[in-house]
C-alpha cells in the first residue's frame, strides 16, 4: 500500500518513512509544498500525510486544492499549531485528521488506520480469530457463531485487537479508536473496557492477555491435553 509523506523536517521524515515502512507501507516523500501538490494530483495514493509548514505552499493550501480534484483521497495533517482554531481550519480545508507535533509513532499509526478503514482501504470488514468473528460493516461480533452483546467502545477495543492480532495493542491506541472523544478517555476507562469484553470472551476460550508495561494482546486459549 503507498503512501505518500510531505514533511520538510529531515529527522521526522527519515522517521516516519522507517516506521511506516516497517509496517509494511511503501512511502513516497517530497519536503516541498509545490512538489507536494503536483504528485498528489498528478498520482495515487491509498493515503497522504501532509504536514502545514511546507516551503513555497503551504500545507492548508495544497489540501484546498487537492480536494477540489480528488476529494476522496484520505489526508492525515501534521501541524505544530495545536489550537482550537488551527485544528478547525484543518479539518475545514479537507483534512481527514489532525495530529500535532510532538507525536508517537504509534498514534500516528493507529490514526492513519483509521482513516484508511473508514475509506475501506484496509483489508475487508470481515475479521476472524478462532471462534471469533467481527463485522466491522455491520458492528456485530460473533464467537462460535453466537452473537456477542457488545457496546460501542467494547466493539472499538475488540476492532483494534483483532486489527493488530499478532501484535501488543496500547492504552493510547485503543483510546485513539474511541474517536473524537478519545481525549477524554484515560488509562482507566480502557481498562474498564477491556475487563468487560475479556469476560465475555472468556467462555469461548478467547482471551485479552495484559502484557505489563505494554498493552494487550487478544489470543485464542488453548485447554490443556
Amino acid at each position: 500500500m503507498r503512501l505518500f509523506l510531505a514533511e520538510d523536517d529531515e529527522i521526522l521524515a527519515d522517521a516516519l518513512k522507517a516506521g511506516l515502512s516497517r509496517k509494511g507501507f511503501e512511502v513516497e516523500h517530497c519536503a516541498d509544498g509545490a512538489e507536494a501538490e503536483r504528485l498528489l494530483i498528478n498520482r495515487e495514493y491509498a493515503a497522504a500525510i501532509l504536514d502545514i509548514g511546507l516551503p513555497s505552499v503551504d500545507g492548508l493550501t495544497v489540501l484546498r486544492r487537492v480536494r477540489m480534484l480528488k476529494p476522496t483521497v484520505p489526508i492525515l495533517l501534521l501541524t505544530a499549531l495545536d489550537g482550537l482554531d488551527n485544528r478547525v481550519a484543518g479539518l475545514d480545508a479537507g483534512a481527514d485528521d489532525y495530529l500535532t507535533k510532538p507525536f508517537e509513532f504509534i498514534e500516528l499509526e493507529a490514526r492513519l488506520r483509521a482513516i484508511l478503514r473508514r475509506s475501506h482501504l484496509l483489508p475487508p470488514s470481515a475479521q476472524q480469530l478462532g471462534p471469533l468473528k467481527l463485522d466491522r460493516a455491520a458492528q456485530r461480533a460473533w464467537c462460535d457463531n453466537v452473537p456477542l452483546d457488545l457496546s460501542a467502545r467494547e466493539l472499538a477495543v475488540l476492532d483494534v485487537l483483532i486489527s493488530q492480532r499478532d501484535r501488543v495493542v496500547t492504552k493510547e491506541q485503543i483510546a485513539t479508536e474511541f474517536g473524537s472523544g478519545a481525549s477524554e478517555v484515560g488509562a482507566n476507562a480502557v481498562e474498564v473496557y477491556v475487563h468487560r469484553l475479556r469476560k465475555k470472551l472468556e467462555p469461548y476460550q478467547v482471551g485479552i492477555r495484559t502484557v505489563r508495561g505494554l498493552g494487550y494482546l487478544l489470543e485464542v486459549e488453548h485447554g490443556e491435553d
